[in-house]
């Protein structure tokens, strides 16, 4: 493991660079490789009229009213080896044991210790094979029962403790059980409401909310490999792509619908989709999207439209932190509901190593180099900035120190956005510098490496950032630069890293005090400490 951090006093690593000299060209300089067949698009990104299937497509005009939705349907060896290529290899489940769970409500049912311990029929369970999973994670263990006996579920998880898998495997496992139902019908009368705007509305069964595009895709990836071999569909539709593009995918049949909250309402105003079956209802990372300010756009979905209500409905919230919002949220969308905690909410996970260092601001590029030379020249690493015009300068400098780079902010198109985390998690690219857009809910496999390069300005960002690393039981570490300007964390950030059994430089202990003092010293009548 990395020795101790203390840059303060102008000392760092004592490394030898060892820069990508054999890096030639910068892959995602011309844009235009990714249009054409010099370059590989991305899973997710849209084939032959929509997001590369799911060897569902035609379910529309094949699916009967008689069909057991329960049997698998017929292998398919090139589209099972694109969604399963990955798999899950090198994860540590030593520590998980040693995890607090705690789960409230009446009549909990009891947790699992494996996936055979629960019914989720043939489909899921081939499915879990496939994937490689060897056993369930924390969170997986207790919603995965409460969700299969139709209970609601408040779950507040680390981030990368398999929350995806946790709510994606009981509720397809519940469709596979339960079929089509009344949905079919309807899709098959094409929704006839649909007036001027033309073709089918579709009926999904199962609807999830994420807050950003990225997560959205990542959830409809999973929901792909899991849906592999059944006749239910998936599809993802959110801003920032073309939407008639998602119009005509959408309209060779959806079943479980992956959205942003913007994009979903536009559809249903367009008349493209009707949740008047939607029979599952999952919140994705529910106090970010009120934090982006999408609650008017939830409550538009869910209680002023064709939803059924909860008590109907089960619905499913999942989310890092427990503020007074989501609480409120959590009373207005959920029916006698399951508190579940996995770790202490808005908590580190203790299989991330962290070091704080002090770097003063023109000293940070410097040091940043040492520590790409250090971690290794293939190890992914995730460079997280504050502003998008430090992320694009970041990016031009390591690329022109010779590192193949590449970077994601809210400027960049939806295009762009989505090859560039293709460079990076297929290694082609192995940093990527990121504002805060990449650091909630993102799951890519293998990042060794998180350096806060600035710091944010809350301790709830940092720890959604450093999150990207040690997922899913992997050892994960995250470096961060410190100075003057962070000292609004310092007490928030030496919490964290006691808790999580870190090393603590004393400087920050030192600074911690301080802060303390000073701010006892203002409430007395005296200033604080930045002077004011």
């Amino acid at each position: 493991m990395f020795g101790v951090y203390d840059n303060k006093d102008g000392g760092g690593w004592n490394t030898t660079k060892d820069a990508y000299t054999s890096f030639v060209a910068r892959p995602d300089r011309g844009k235009s490789a990714f249009f054409n067949n010099g370059g590989t698009a991305p899973r997710g990104s849209y084939q032959r009229g929509g997001f590369g299937g799911s060897g569902n497509s035609r379910w529309v005009e094949e699916s009967r009213d008689d069909e057991d939705w329960s049997k698998p349907t017929q292998a398919n060896e090139r589209l099972e080896q694109e969604l399963f290529a990955g798999g899950n290899t090198g994860i540590n489940f030593d520590n998980y044991d040693d995890i607090p769970v705690e789960a409230t409500g009446q009549n909990c049912p009891h947790h699992i210790d494996s996936f055979q311990d629960v019914e989720m029929g043939e489909i899921i369970m081939s499915n879990i094979a496939l994937t490689r999973y060897t056993r369930p994670t924390p969170v997986q263990k207790y919603a995965i029962p409460i969700i299969k006996n139709k209970r609601d579920l408040m779950a507040c998880a680390q981030t990368g403790s398999g929350k995806t898998a946790a709510f994606l495997l009981p509720v397809l496992s519940q469709i596979y059980t339960e079929g089509p139902g009344e949905a079919l019908a309807a899709q098959k009368s094409g929704g006839q409401d649909n007036g001027k705007y033309g073709r089918r509305k579709q009926y999904p069964l199962a609807l999830v909310l994420a807050p950003t595009r990225e997560l959205a895709l990542q959830i409809y990836e999973e929901a792909r490999k899991f849906a592999y071999r059944s006749r239910v569909r998936p599809c993802v539709v959110y801003g920032g792509a073309d939407i008639g593009q998602q119009i005509r995918d959408l309209e060779r049949g959806c079943h479980l619908l992956v959205a942003t909250p913007g994009r979903l309402v536009d559809m249903m105003e367009r008349g493209k989709i009707g949740l008047d079956y939607c029979n599952y209802l999952v919140l994705d990372e529910a106090d970010r999207m009120l934090d982006m300010g999408f609650e008017p756009q939830i409550r538009r979905i869910v209680e002023q439209d064709t939803m059924p209500p909860k008590g109907i409905r089960q619905t499913m919230m999942f989310s890092a932190t427990f503020p007074k919002e989501i609480q409120i949220l959590a009373r207005d969308f959920l029916e006698e509901y399951i508190f579940l905690a996995v770790g202490r909410v808005g908590s580190t996970s203790e299989n991330i190593t962290q070091k704080v260092v002090w770097v003063e601001d023109g000293d940070k590029r410097s040091f940043l180099l040492d520590l790409l030379n250090a971690t290794g020249k293939n190890s992914l690493t995730l460079v997280f900035v504050e502003t998008k015009k430090g992320a694009d300068a970041l990016e031009d400098f390591l690329y022109r120190e010779g590192y193949a780079c590449t970077s994601i902010h809210g400027d960049r198109s939806q295009r762009d956005r989505e090859e560039a985390l293709h460079q990076f998690r297929s290694g082609r690219c192995p940093i990527l510098v990121a504002t805060a857009v990449a650091a909630r809910g993102l799951d890519i496999s293998n990042v060794k490496h998180v350096i806060n390069f600035d710091l944010p300005s809350d301790i709830e960002e940092y720890v959604h950032r450093i999150g990207r690393t040690g997922r899913v039981g992997n050892l994960g570490l995250a470096t961060s630069f410190f100075n003057d300007k962070n000292g609004n964390i310092t007490k928030d950030l030496l919490d964290i890293l006691v808790e999580a059994k870190q090393e603590v430089p004393s400087w920050l202990e030192s600074l911690a005090y301080e802060h303390q003092h000073k701010r006892n010293y203002s409430h007395q009548g005296g200033v604080d400490w930045w002077g004011n």
